[in-house]
C-alpha cells in the first residue's frame, strides 16, 4: 500500500522502529487432536512486546477451533546502522 506521498507503510513502520516478525505456530488438528499442523505468520511488529502478534493468536484462541499447541518467534530489524570496521593497513595490487 502506497500513500500519496509516495512512502509505503511498511517503510513508516520501519522507521519507527518496527521489525519484520515470523511466527511458526504449532496447532493441534480439531478433528485429530494428536496431529500437529503448522502456520507461519509474517507481519511488521515491535520487539520486544510483539502487540500485532499477541492480537492475532488472542484472535486465533477466540475464534479458531485448533488449540495452540507451541509459537515459535524470529524478529528482524530490517533498518538498522551499517556495520563498519576499522582498517589496520592498505593492501595495493600491483
Amino acid at each position: 500500500m502506497v500513500s500519496r506521498v509516495g512512502v509505503s507503510e511498511d517503510f513508516r513502520k520501519q522507521v519507527l522502529g518496527y521489525g519484520l516478525t515470523t511466527a511458526q505456530i504449532l496447532y493441534r488438528m480439531p478433528d485429530h487432536p494428536s496431529l500437529l499442523q503448522t502456520y507461519v505468520w509474517q507481519n511488521y511488529d515491535l520487539f520486544p512486546k510483539f502487540p500485532a502478534l499477541k492480537d492475532f493468536l488472542a484472535f486465533w484462541e477466540e475464534k479458531l477451533e485448533g488449540p495452540l499447541f507451541s509459537v515459535t518467534v524470529a524478529h528482524s530489524k530490517l533498518i538498522k546502522p551499517a556495520e563498519l570496521r576499522a582498517v589496520d593497513g592498505v593492501f595495493r595490487l600491483h
